[in-house]
């Protein structure tokens, strides 16, 4: 589990592909490892890895098939730089939201302004993904927890300010970059225990069990 909080800017050391998956090693910069052991979890980019190998200076991770569908890790080149965040800690001070480092997919920007000190985005979303984000909900770009602040058709409207574009990849962007987006884990379980019929797509079968509006109408939860 992470909060969406950038800890430090590493880089991409080596790529090995291997029986159709990859082998990724990710030296980590300014991040303290000294607290992290074999199988522990690492987000990169947004993408929680777990670190099969500590040379000293990174990780090691085994990046699946399913992560590289999910993701543009394919794309990756040696020497790009990438968000990281060490999995929190139970004493953690949660800065951000919940984030679970698995990735719903690859969102495109769109365009990008100055606005005073503050860069301003528009992020084109997949019609997959889009039921879950809200104007000022919560998302994840690259593994930074953000705040939504409108919504345009497919698109998502973000303001960075100086200090995450500066502390993240985000700087970086320029119209035509992919990005990884998570939505916000709390849409997810909520569109499953009110029993929307698109929660059991994946199965081929209609959810209509769980909560529904009716039902909590006639719990008293509900009053026109």
């Amino acid at each position: 589990m992470f909060t969406g909080i950038i800890e430090a800017l590493g880089s991409v050391a080596a790529i090995e592909m291997k029986g159709g998956d990859m082998r990724l090693y990710i030296r980590t910069g300014p991040l303290d490892l000294a607290d992290v052991q074999l199988g522990d979890s690492i987000a990169t980019n947004g993408v929680c890895l777990t670190a099969v190998e500590l040379p000293g200076d990174g990780f090691w991770a085994d990046v699946s098939r399913e992560t590289l569908a999910h993701s543009r890790f394919e794309q990756l080149q040696v020497g790009e730089i990438v968000n990281l965040e060490k999995a929190m800690m139970p004493r953690s001070r949660f800065g951000g939201h919940i984030v679970t480092g698995h990735v719903d997919a690859v969102g495109e920007v769109m365009r990008r302004s100055d606005d005073a000190r503050s860069i301003r985005f528009s992020v084109r979303m997949p019609a997959s993904i889009q039921r879950y984000v809200a104007a000022k909900g919560s998302i994840t770009v690259d593994g930074v927890s953000l705040t939504v602040n409108a919504i345009d058709g497919d698109c998502f409207e973000l303001n960075i300010v100086p200090h995450t574009a500066q502390q993240t990849i985000i700087d970086r962007y320029s119209a035509g970059s992919a990005v990884h987006l998570e939505v916000d884990i709390i849409a997810r379980y909520l569109e499953r225990l009110l029993g929307s019929p698109a929660a059991d797509t994946a199965s081929g079968t209609e959810n209509t069990g769980g909560l529904s509006m009716a039902t909590l109408a006639q719990a008293g939860f509900l009053h026109r």
